[in-house]
């Protein structure tokens, strides 16, 4: 059995479109993960045993995302040592500043990395990073990623400057 780098934990399957943007992005990098739902409030005992156990099942870094009280990433947080990246999740009456807080306030001692409300793609990359630390081939990887970025604007602004601002921004509404 292939040990799962990297575990992506949503709290209900309504995550499931924001959360997988972080599986293509991993699957883009070529690191193995899984997906699971399992909630903080709903499901707590089932969430401590997937924390609790998936360190010895190989999982280095987990991704979690939530909405509304958003304790799932401090839940998980509380029984796995390795670094764990919360999503918030935007919905609620608030659109996600609710989750936003739920998960970027964080006792002492128990760290959750946050990312942006929905920023999925950007959990997965901070995951790489940190999978990247002692990983050469990873590290050619996200250079490669962050040259691709970096071309692609260069790109636009020489077409920018082709064609002028009205003729540009009519080439994006088509």
């Amino acid at each position: 059995m292939k040990k799962i780098m990297i575990s992506i934990v949503m709290g209900s399957d309504s995550d499931l479109p924001v959360m997988k943007e972080a599986a293509d992005t991993l699957k883009e990098f070529g690191i193995s993960y899984e997906v699971i739902i399992s909630s903080a409030h709903r499901t707590p005992a089932e969430t401590e045993k997937f924390a609790k156990g998936a360190l010895e099942r190989g999982v280095k870094v987990i991704i979690a995302g939530a909405g509304l009280a958003a304790h799932l990433a401090g839940s998980i947080a509380a029984n796995f040592p390795l670094p764990v990246i919360g999503i918030p999740l935007k919905g609620g009456a608030l659109n996600g500043i609710d989750s936003l807080y739920s998960t970027v306030q964080m006792p002492p001692g128990i760290p959750v990395a946050t990312v942006a409300i929905n920023g999925a793609k950007n959990a997965a990359l901070l995951a790489v990073q940190i999978l990247a630390v002692d990983n050469k081939d990873l590290q050619k990887k996200l250079i490669n990623y962050k040259n691709t970025l970096k071309e692609s604007v260069i790109k636009k602004s020489k077409k920018l400057q082709e064609l002028g601002l009205e003729k540009y921004l009519e080439g994006m509404k088509k």
